[in-house]
């Protein structure tokens, strides 16, 4: 099985337009977390992660009207892009795009006529958008509620093992409309404050806008961090339209053959990325699969107090934290977490911890019962 290797990256959100900016403002304990009082989103106030209104990104180039949502992903991808060596016309190169809703905000009052109604379809904006970078091959849609990301991650990974492409650029993207707002709040899953991952006292979750690229690669040159994506595993629960399994034995064995892929054992995990939305039942049911896994003494964290919960861009943001988080050394704490509150033992994080890291462990769970997890190490 060929080396899959990360060559590239970019989180762009509301705590920085780099990946470079996002991870320091993390390891200075920043959150880009607010309450919001703004009737665009809803009637009431909630706490949320978001750009400002106005035009969040500057384009590299021309594109016919990008909505907000392409936007971000441009920005993201072009980014990432830059000094990466990877040529987009190349035909051993391809795009993929990860997201839950992409222009969905386009129902949203009076965008909902005209042309504009056209743009909804997440493959026109996925077409679009390999259009502006060059892509000569049709860009691949994963949407696949939250593990959106990770899937993606572990699609282009199984597509160059596969010998179809040599690099790939993934590319994940939402941003928060009524629509998204007032779906969680029928829920009643947002928290009425910053949420508080896998503490007693959690309530919900936040939600946040972003966008991510992750660049991989079979050119081992191509990689300045020597950092490789070395195994992923997906499936589902089939416990529920929303809720998660009670029992953690789906998202275990997630883990469990993703690790086996990558060939490593319950020792070699230096740290895990978890889901951690700050809801009741997603914590509790880590924390079983993590246990049941044999993890439960490995350092947990959860990166939603920073950057609230992004979607369909949520696991490229922290699978890109966590990489670089193997290269400098540094577990990011759990923003929120001061008590312990799930039944299961899980060694959350909860300060800023230095020392040698080589292997980490992503996982992510979702809306209809799917649970993923992604391996990566450092050479």
């Amino acid at each position: 099985m060929r080396a899959v290797y990360v060559a590239s990256d970019n989180i762009f959100s509301p705590l920085g337009r780099n990946t470079a900016d996002n991870f320091k403002q993390l390891t200075l304990g920043h959150s880009g977390i607010k309450e919001y009082r703004d009737p665009i989103y809803s009637p009431e106030p909630f706490f949320a992660s978001l750009f400002p209104q106005q035009e969040p990104a500057k384009t590299h180039k021309e594109v016919d009207e990008p909505t907000r949502f392409e936007k971000i992903l441009i920005a993201s991808i072009a980014d990432a892009l830059e000094g990466s060596g990877i040529d987009c016309s190349n035909p051993n190169t391809a795009l993929i795009i990860a997201s839950t809703k992409g222009n969905i905000n386009l129902l949203d009052g009076s965008h909902a006529e005209g042309k504009l109604i056209g743009r909804i379809s997440l493959p026109g904006s996925a077409r679009r958008i390999a259009s502006h970078f060059n892509f000569i091959h049709p860009p691949v849609v994963v949407s696949n509620a939250c593990i959106s990301g990770l899937l993606g991650i572990i699609l282009g990974s199984r597509l160059m093992h596969s010998r179809i492409y040599e690099n790939l650029v993934i590319a994940g993207a939402d941003i928060i409309s009524k629509f998204i707002v007032s779906g969680f709040q029928s829920f009643q899953a947002l928290s009425p404050e910053p949420c508080r991952p896998f503490d007693a006292e959690r309530k919900g979750i936040n939600l946040g806008e972003g966008a991510a690229t992750l660049i991989l690669s079979t050119d081992k040159k191509k990689s300045k961090g020597k950092i490789r994506v070395c195994g992923g595993s997906v499936n589902n629960d089939a416990n529920h339209i929303s809720g998660p399994s009670r029992t953690g034995e789906e998202l275990c064995l997630a883990i469990s053959k993703a690790m086996k892929e990558a060939r490593v054992g319950t020792q070699d995990i230096d740290f895990i990325s978890a889901h951690g939305t700050a809801t009741a039942y997603n914590d509790e049911m880590e924390a079983r699969a993590i246990s049941l896994a044999g993890l439960e003494y490995v350092p947990v964290n959860s990166l939603k107090g920073y950057f609230g919960h992004t979607l369909g861009a949520a696991g490229l943001i922290e699978s890109i934290i966590s990489i670089h988080s193997l290269s400098e050394g540094l577990v990011i704490p759990t923003m929120g977490f001061k008590e312990a509150g799930t039944s299961r033992i899980v060694n959350v994080c909860s300060r800023l911890q230095a020392g040698p890291l080589q292997t980490c462990l992503k996982t992510a769970s979702g809306f209809g019962g799917c649970n993923a997890a992604v391996v990566f190490s450092k050479d």
